[in-house]
């Protein structure tokens, strides 16, 4: 049983004109085997928690905690908190001009596993990783993310967290963009990770409609910068019928 625990972060982007605070007390607890859904409006800071959570340098935390299993991770350089369970499936994945898609998983599974994989082994484990994910063998030579589609560049991040195997992972609005086959064979590898791993997941999304594949223990809204309410699938459900009004009125 692992635990990621984030206690009243506060966080802060850099701007040309200065820092601006963006997360204004965040407490929230994930467990080994939970999903938890985070909701919201656009700008209400659900982006900026996911990537305080793996480091990136724009974001300045100001206050509060972030452990796994009782270690800090907020004095974790990137790599390090990758290596001790932390994966972050980007909005808007980046491209690698290059780097071939297999060279990129075996370098980031050597790393992970603090060895590198059995080459026999490696490659039947990344074929059926691929086929599961409706991947075509082709694309384990082509640079990463290079001309890929968005789906293709979102399966291409659960392919990632099939292999790398996480404690928790951070899926970062991996519904957006998706057509109807997409999400269903993104969900199903979510699912799978689940089920295989045990691991937890933080799921930012606007929308109910993966909500209906991947099913969460709890839904949080965030809004101004905060979790303004917690609840059930239902506070899913209340969001898609009412939108966000009465929660924007009581962050502020």
């Amino acid at each position: 049983m692992a635990t990621l625990e984030i206690h009243d972060l506060h966080v802060s982007v850099i701007t040309d004109e200065g820092p601006i605070e963006i997360l204004k007390g965040v407490d929230l607890t994930l467990e080994s085997g939970q999903t938890h859904a985070i909701m919201g409006p656009n700008g209400s800071g659900k982006s900026t928690l996911a990537y305080s959570l793996a480091g990136h340098p724009k974001y300045r935390v100001t206050s509060g905690t972030v452990t796994l299993d009782g270690a800090d991770v907020l004095a974790m350089t990137v790599d390090e908190r990758a290596r001790a369970g932390l994966f972050l499936a980007m909005q808007y994945p980046v491209e690698v001009p290059g780097v071939s898609m297999s060279n990129f998983l075996r370098t980031a599974a050597t790393a992970t596993r603090g060895e590198a994989p059995a080459l026999r082994h490696w490659v039947k484990e990344v074929k059926q990783a691929m086929k599961n994910l409706e991947i075509t063998e082709e694309f384990a030579e082509r640079s990463v993310n290079e001309g890929f589609s968005g789906g293709e560049k979102k399966r291409h991040e659960i392919l990632q967290l099939e292999l790398l195997r996480p404690k928790f992972a951070v899926l970062d609005e991996t519904d957006s963009g998706l057509d109807v086959d997409a999400l269903r064979v993104v969900s199903e590898g979510v699912n799978k990770y689940q089920s295989e791993t045990g691991g937890g997941v933080l799921l930012i999304t606007h929308y109910t409609r993966i909500l209906r594949y991947i099913k969460p223990d709890q839904v949080h809204v965030f809004s101004g910068g905060r979790i303004v309410e917690s609840g059930g699938a239902e506070l899913a459900d209340e969001l898609e019928t009412n939108g966000y009004v009465r929660f924007a009125t009581a962050a502020v």
